[in-house]
C-alpha cells in the first residue's frame, strides 16, 4: 500500500514539475525570437550603405542597354513624312527609298538648268529686238545672231524684227514653263513621300499575286478544232 502511494506521489510530483517548467520554456522561446528580430533590425539598409561613398559611386549604373531600332519592322509616319518632305528629297530619305533621290534631284537640276538657259536667251533676244527697233546705229547687238555674211538692210529689216520678236517670246514662254515644272516636281516629291509612307503597311503577302501565262482559246461550237482555236494570254489575279 505504501509502495502504491509512493508511486502515485512520485507521478504527481513529476506532473507538477512539468507544469511549472512549461511557461518558462515558452518565455525563453519568445525572448530568443525577440533577440533575433532585434538583430535583424540592426542590419544596415541600402540607404545607409551609401554613406561614406563618393557621388560618382552613388550614381546608379544602367542595368539595361538601350534597345536598337528594328528597321525590318519600322514603318514611317505619313504626317511626319509630309513635313519632312518640305525639304526636297528629305521625305524619300525618311521613307528609306534612296533610289528615288536621283530622280528627285535630277528633276530639280533639270528645271534649274532650263530656267537659266531660257532666261539667258530671252535676255539676249530682248536686247537684240530693242536694238533693231530703234534707229540708233551704235546699238547693234543683233548682229551676233546673224549668220556669217548676212547683213540687215532696208529690204529684210522687217523680217528680222519679226524673227527676234518671236524668239524673244519663245524663250520667255519656256522660261515660265520651266518654273511651273519646277513647282510640279516639288509637289510630286511631297505627294510621293506621303503616299509611300501611307502604303508602307499595305498587304503585299503571297496571297496578293498575278499570274500571266499563254493559253489556247478554243471555240466549242466549231467542228474543226484547228480553225476554232486561237492562242491567247491567261491572266489570273489572286487576292
Amino acid at each position: 500500500m505504501k509502495r502504491r502511494l509512493s508511486d502515485k506521489t512520485y507521478r504527481l510530483l513529476l506532473l507538477t514539475i512539468a507544469y511549472l517548467l512549461s511557461p518558462m520554456t515558452s518565455t525563453a522561446q519568445e525572448v530568443a525570437e525577440k533577440d533575433t528580430v532585434g538583430a535583424v533590425s540592426i542590419t544596415p539598409t541600402t540607404e545607409d550603405s551609401h554613406i561614406g561613398k563618393t557621388p560618382a559611386q552613388n550614381i546608379k549604373q544602367p542595368t539595361e542597354k538601350r534597345l536598337k531600332r528594328d528597321w525590318k519592322t519600322w514603318r514611317p509616319n505619313p504626317k511626319k513624312a509630309v513635313w519632312i518632305a518640305l525639304v526636297p528629297g528629305a521625305g524619300q530619305i525618311y521613307n528609306r527609298k534612296y533610289w528615288k533621290l536621283p530622280i528627285v534631284y535630277g528633276g530639280f537640276l533639270g528645271c534649274t538648268y532650263a530656267i537659266t538657259w531660257n532666261q539667258a536667251m530671252y535676255k539676249d533676244y530682248s536686247q537684240a529686238y530693242k536694238d533693231i527697233m530703234d534707229d540708233d546705229p551704235d546699238t547693234q547687238s543683233y548682229n551676233q545672231f546673224l549668220h556669217l555674211g548676212n547683213i540687215i538692210t532696208e529690204d529684210n529689216i522687217e523680217r528680222y524684227k519679226s524673227v527676234f520678236k518671236k524668239r524673244k517670246d519663245y524663250y520667255r514662254r519656256y522660261r515660265d514653263l520651266s518654273y511651273f515644272v519646277l513647282v510640279g516636281v516639288y509637289a510630286l516629291s511631297i505627294i510621293d513621300a506621303y503616299v509611300d509612307a501611307s502604303l508602307s503597311e499595305f498587304d503585299i503577302s503571297k496571297d496578293l499575286s498575278m499570274s500571266i501565262k499563254p493559253t489556247v482559246i478554243s471555240d466549242q461550237q466549231g467542228s474543226n478544232p484547228l480553225k476554232s482555236s486561237a492562242l491567247g494570254i491567261n491572266c489570273k489575279l489572286f487576292f
